[in-house]
């Protein structure tokens, strides 16, 4: 038995055990990469490092035997600073994108490519709910939208970009015309309230997602219906009243109350909402600055002055957003507003601090040459671009699903598992902080059900033990020499070959992007 402290913290271990076991009986959290349970510990990514009292430098937890006596720091600046730099070093050397490109291009970060693939297997159900997540009015900004996610679309340097809108709009047209459309789950009531002046695309969603969380919103407008620019600036030919008119009332049957031929600053002051309700979100459109003044607002350069980050105003509990902060006039920015206020008004009526909507860790490939281009194109169908064919420029069924089969799969298919990622994202690393030359992106797809990445790998071997412990006739192995060592598969083989039996196993137990299920 082996007694010692972590973190200030008694524990009692039997003999042989190592300082993360300690820890691990503790319920202290010690991040690892190359460690599995069951397998021996090959110290290479040295994220779980430790500070032992007495020793000259910090020890890899998942492998330092803990002995009697030793006292453990695994909290304190040292520590976090050389994990950062141990998973700094590892990102300076991935090659991989965490969000797809049009993902991360999108205003209303929409995922994109997830959205895609439920498509293609015929999932709408689930598709819709990837779109709402993100965008409160898809089947509108699918008619309208100047699609910038298509510009970040990889397809495009091949033949033409992934037809990302219509999609989109497929999707949502098909949930309008279902009979039943989808309706988010609403949290239980949290007993505080939030007006929103100002019916339009940033207006709505702020009231879509707020209601959502559980606060009861009223939304006011000058105009006699909702919408905004949607109803009465844009184009019938362009946006067809019928289909604003059913997004609108799935936002109304959330909950949302509406207060149309009602002007603020007439019979209903801001003062008024500021104690009527806990919250305030003012999406009104342009402003002047003589505007904004007459509210107590502080102008800035094209509206009202707010954190750029949170959305809020000089006014405690009051945000803006949408063209009433910025002159940029387009209707998914304005939408992605409404949906980001709604996240740091929810902070701000929870009693925590206002910080505004979490940013998504990500890493970036960059630019791609001709070869790589290639190895993203076998990804997608060889299909060109499809033409939508009904009334009105939409896609049928059968053309969706084709259209979405022209996906490349830049995203990762672990993003949301990867345990690199997720410690990277805890530590505040940054991926560009030693520049290196990176390696070339390449896909192995051999194996039906899995696709190797070396780019994404640390070489941490534990997919080479979990071959080896099977049995399999081919398995992994280490190939190559220094700086260029990698996990290949023997005698130049292919991964079908290697992985037989241990496919699934290993993508389990791979602690990043680099083995991972095809779907």
């Amino acid at each position: 038995m082996a007694k010692l402290t972590i973190d200030n913290r008694e524990v009692d271990v039997a003999g042989g055990a190592t300082i993360l076991d300690a820890a691990s009986k503790l319920g202290i959290d010690i991040p690892t990469l190359c460690f599995l349970k069951g397998c021996k510990p090959s110290t290479s990514c040295m994220v779980c490092v430790v500070q032992v009292e007495g020793f000259a430098s910090l020890v890899p937890a998942c492998a330092t035997v803990a002995g009697d006596g030793m006292k453990v720091r695994s909290d304190c600046e040292q520590v976090h600073e050389a994990r950062r730099a141990a998973l700094e070093l590892l990102l300076s050397d991935h090659v991989g994108d965490c969000l797809g490109p049009c993902h991360t291009i999108c205003p209303a970060q929409m995922n994109i490519p997830l959205m895609i693939r439920q498509i293609a297997a015929g999932e709408l159900s689930d598709a819709i709910a990837t779109v709402k997540n993100d965008i409160a009015l898809p089947a509108v900004l699918g008619r309208i939208c100047p699609k910038p996610c298509e510009r970040g679309c990889r397809r495009a340097a091949i033949d033409d970009a992934v037809s990302i809108c219509l999609l989109k709009r497929y999707v949502a047209d098909v949930d309008l015309e279902s009979g039943k459309p989808y309706s988010p789950v609403r949290r239980p009531k949290r007993g505080k309230s939030a007006a929103i002046v100002g019916a339009g695309p940033a207006g709505l969603a702020a009231g879509y997602y707020l209601q959502q969380a559980g606060y009861d919103c009223t939304v006011f407008d000058q105009r006699e219906k909702p919408g905004g620019m949607l109803q009465y600036g844009v184009p019938e030919d362009e946006l067809p009243r019928d289909v604003l008119d059913k997004e609108i009332a799935l936002v109304e049957k959330l909950g949302v109350r509406f207060r149309c031929g009602t002007r603020i600053g007439d019979k209903i002051s801001l003062e008024d909402l500021r104690k009527d309700f806990d919250a305030v979100f003012i999406a009104v459109g342009t402003l002047e600055p003589e505007g904004v003044k007459s509210m107590g607002l502080k102008p800035g350069r094209n509206g009202i002055a707010v954190d750029g980050k949170t959305y809020q105003t000089n006014l405690p509990g009051v945000f803006a957003g949408g063209d009433a902060v910025h002159k940029r006039k387009l209707t998914v920015r304005a939408v992605a507003d409404g949906k980001e206020a709604a996240a740091s008004i929810d902070q701000y009526l929870s009693g925590q601090a206002v910080t505004g909507p979490a940013k998504p860790f990500n890493t970036r490939i960059g630019k791609i040459n001709d070869e790589e281009k290639g190895a993203f194109a076998a990804c997608g169908s060889a299909e060109s671009r499809v033409p939508p064919v009904q009334a009105g420029g939409g896609f049928a069924d059968g053309q969706a699903r084709l259209e979405a089969g022209r996906c490349l799969h830049c995203d990762c298919r672990k993003a949301d598992n990867c345990r690199l990622r997720e410690h990277s994202d805890q530590y505040g690393a940054r991926p560009g902080r030693y520049k290196v030359d990176r390696r070339s992106f390449v896909q192995q797809l051999q194996h039906p059900e899995v696709i190797y990445e070396s780019g994404k790998c640390i070489d941490c071997g534990l997919c080479i033990q979990i071959t080896a412990d099977a049995g399999e006739k081919l398995g992994l192995a280490f190939v190559g020499r220094g700086f260029d060592v990698r996990v290949a598969v023997p005698f130049d083989c292919s991964m079908a070959q290697a992985l037989e039996h241990t496919a699934a196993k290993c993508v389990v137990a791979c602690p990043t992007g680099a083995l991972a299920f095809t779907g």
